[in-house]
């Protein structure tokens, strides 16, 4: 019998293996039994044939429970198939996922890669920067050992300031003592001042006084040689004289105040009968300039033809104009000043 013949009957019902090695057993054993010619070696080869079937049984069994087990084995594989195939749609979505991500990834790549251009080129400024730092470290260096020498040096100067700084406070306190002992001083001469200050005060309103006095009674005497020109023919009249010609149409204020008249006079101003009051001081003022028109013009309340007069030794241009302004005229020093507006 064909030993390859033998294997393809066998095959499929045992499996490839099984049926190779059973093929290459039973193929010989057919050929010798073909030669045979004996019972003797027919009788051996039915009994080895018999024997073989029994291992071919105990094969077929095993083989029937391994066929069991590749079963259950290929249930388990198809089960793992079907989680292998879920696990491949997630996998495939998951590539599908990671492909998107990739093209994000290469145009950040991208971007990246001009970044890193764009660093490189800024790296090679700060490369050149550095070196400019660098050099600008050694200056500074340098510097920095010129300001040591020359912190040297000042820390000797200060110690020399120090020294004198000492000596310094020492004639500060000298000059503090000194400073207190004038402060007494002056205080004492301050006190002594003051009173000296009160006396000039009291002198200076006497000589004031003194000297309006004496100017007052020299242009009394004088007053036809001071005021000639300004009041011809005139006559220097006494304040109670007056008084009792127009005291009948006065009030008491204005008696008073006719009496208190510095000097009235009459005579002829411009041809024309008239009574001058004058306020004499040595300095005129605006009081003086309002007296004299006030007390004028109680004389013309009366009748009288009345012009108002300041005299003095000094008059300031305000006062001048002030007088000026109020019809009041002003003989200074000698001078009659600009007739009244």
């Amino acid at each position: 019998m064909n030993t390859y013949r033998i294997y393809e009957d066998l095959r499929l019902t045992l499996g490839e293996e099984a049926a190779k090695s059973l093929a290459h057993t039973l193929g010989p054993m057919f050929e010798e039994a073909r030669n045979a010619v004996t019972k003797t070696e027919f009788r051996e080869l039915c009994a080895a044939i018999e024997s073989h079937n029994a291992v071919v049984d105990t094969g077929f069994a095993r083989l029937a429970d391994a066929q069991s087990r590749t079963e259950a084995k290929v249930s388990e594989l198809a089960e793992g198939q079907s989680r292998l195939t879920e696990a491949q749609s997630r996998t495939e979505a998951k590539v599908s996922e990671l492909a998107e991500a990739q093209s994000r990834t290469e145009a950040k790549v991208s971007e990246l890669a001009e970044a890193q251009s764009r660093t490189e080129a800024k790296v090679s400024e700060l490369a050149e920067a550095q070196s400019r730092t660098e050099a600008k470290v050694s200056e500074l260096a340098e510097a920095q050992s010129r300001t040591e020498a020359k912190v040297s040096e000042l820390a000797e100067g200060q110690s020399r300031l120090t020294e004198a700084q000492s000596r310094l406070e020492g004639r500060v306190s000298e000059l503090a003592d000194a400073q207190s002992r004038t402060e007494t001083k002056v205080s004492e001469l301050a006190v002594a001042l003051g009173s000296l200050t009160n006396t000039v005060e009291r002198l200076s309103i006497r000589t004031d006084a003194v000297v309006g006095r004496t100017f007052e009674l020299q242009f009394r005497d004088r007053l036809s040689s001071y005021l000639g020109r300004f009041l011809r023919r005139s006559k220097l009249l006494r304040n109670d004289e007056v008084l009792d010609a127009i005291e009948s149409v006065l009030d008491s204020e204005e008696c008073d105040e006719v009496l208190r008249v510095d000097a009235i006079a009459s005579g002829l101003v411009d041809g024309v009968p008239s009574h001058v009051v004058v306020e004499v001081s040595s300095t005129g003022d605006t009081d003086d300039v309002v007296r004299a028109e006030r007390r004028a013009a109680i004389l013309r309340k009366a009748g009288m033809v009345a012009i108002p007069v300041v005299a003095c030794e000094a008059i300031s241009r305000e006062t001048a104009l002030f007088a000026q302004a109020r019809g009041v005229r002003v003989w200074c020093s000698g001078t009659m000043l600009g007739a009244a507006g």
